[in-house]
């Protein structure tokens, strides 16, 4: 799908504030309603737009610990990989959870009211058979930067227009 001007303006936007109104919305980037809106559902459409939210601060709303992982598996075959990502699946104290190359299988963010209770949730992964061979563990002491929003994606060539 080719995005023009248009397109990427509406998803800049709309990264930043997806309860902004229709009329605003086509204010924003100097088109009327209609033709904005019809670019909307077709963003849409086409996956660019997969839903609207709000980001709750998690933080505020309950002190939760932030601490990543990287975990290193013993086996690199499907069926590890598959067992390993279904318990990811099913584990709603992780919160992200991404595959990576270069020493280690897994970058994992974990979110739990205490350190204990961390390490009481890691040492029963350790304990079944998910086949950690090794892991290490990171805790936040800082948020520096995290962003949803489409100026990520502005380098020049990353965004065909």
């Amino acid at each position: 799908m080719k995005l023009d001007r248009y397109d990427l303006k509406i998803l800049d936007i709309l990264s930043k504030d997806g309860r902004i109104t229709k009329s605003r919305l086509a204010e924003s980037i100097n088109l009327s309603v209609s033709p904005c809106w019809e670019r909307v559902k077709r963003l849409e459409q086409a996956g660019l737009i997969e839903g609207y939210y709000a980001r709750l601060n998690a933080r505020v709303l309950m002190k939760r610990l932030p601490i990543w992982v990287s975990i290193e598996l013993k086996q690199h075959n499907a069926e590890s990989f598959a067992r390993f990502e279904k318990r990811v699946l099913n584990t709603p104290e992780l919160t992200e959870c991404v595959a990576v190359g270069g020493g280690v299988d897994y970058w994992a963010k974990f979110e739990t009211l205490s350190i204990d209770e961390y390490q009481r949730l890691i040492d029963s992964w350790l304990e079944s058979d998910l086949g950690i061979e090794r892991y290490f563990t990171y805790i936040v002491t800082k948020n520096v930067k995290s962003t949803a929003a489409l100026q990520t994606l502005r380098r020049e060539g990353d965004i065909e227009v």
